[in-house]
C-alpha cells in the first residue's frame, strides 16, 4: 500500500523554498553571488550545518525510494534523480573539483548574459517542487482524515 509518510511533504516544502530564495539573484545580484561565494568558499558552520541538512534530506529521500521501490509514487524518483544530483554538488563543492568550481564561477558570474536564465529556472523548479509538496500536505491530510473517519 502506497503511504506519504509526515515528513515527505515538508521536504519538497523546504527544498521548494530553498530553490525560490533566488529571487534575491535576481533583485540583487552582486549581493546574492558575494553570499554563496563566500558562504562556499570560507566553509563556516554556517555552511556546514545547511550542507549537512541538505545531505540528511537527499539520504532519507533516496533510501525511502529504495524501501518503498514497490510501492513508489512517481514524485519519489526526484528523491533519486534529485538527490543524486545534490549530493554530487555537495560533494564536488566540499572537495574543491576544479571543474565544478569554473560551473560555480560561470553561475555566479554577475555580468553573464544568461544570469536571469540560470535563477529564473530555479525559482520555477523552487516554485513547482513547492507547490507539490503542499499538494502532498493536503493529501496526506486528507488521508489521515480519511483514515480516522474509517476507524471511528
Amino acid at each position: 500500500m502506497k503511504k506519504i509518510y509526515a515528513w515527505e511533504p515538508w521536504f519538497f516544502l523546504f527544498f521548494g523554498v530553498f530553490h525560490m530564495h533566488r529571487i534575491w539573484a535576481l533583485v540583487a545580484r552582486e549581493s546574492y553571488a558575494s553570499f554563496w561565494m563566500g558562504i562556499m568558499e570560507e566553509k563556516g558552520a554556517f555552511y556546514f550545518i545547511l550542507m549537512g541538512i541538505l545531505a540528511l534530506l537527499c539520504v532519507v529521500g533516496i533510501i525511502t525510494f529504495v524501501r518503498e521501490r514497490k510501492n513508489n509514487y512517481w514524485w519519489r524518483w526526484i528523491y533519486l534523480c534529485g538527490g543524486a544530483y545534490v549530493l554530487f554538488d555537495l560533494f564536488a563543492i566540499a572537495t574543491g573539483m576544479a571543474f565544478w568550481q569554473d560551473i560555480l564561477n560561470k553561475m555566479f558570474d554577475t555580468k553573464s548574459s544568461y544570469w536571469n536564465l540560470i535563477w529564473g529556472f530555479f525559482i520555477l523548479l523552487g516554485t513547482a517542487v513547492f507547490a507539490l509538496g503542499i499538494k502532498l500536505l493536503r493529501k496526506s491530510h486528507s488521508d489521515r482524515y480519511r483514515k480516522t473517519d474509517q476507524d471511528g
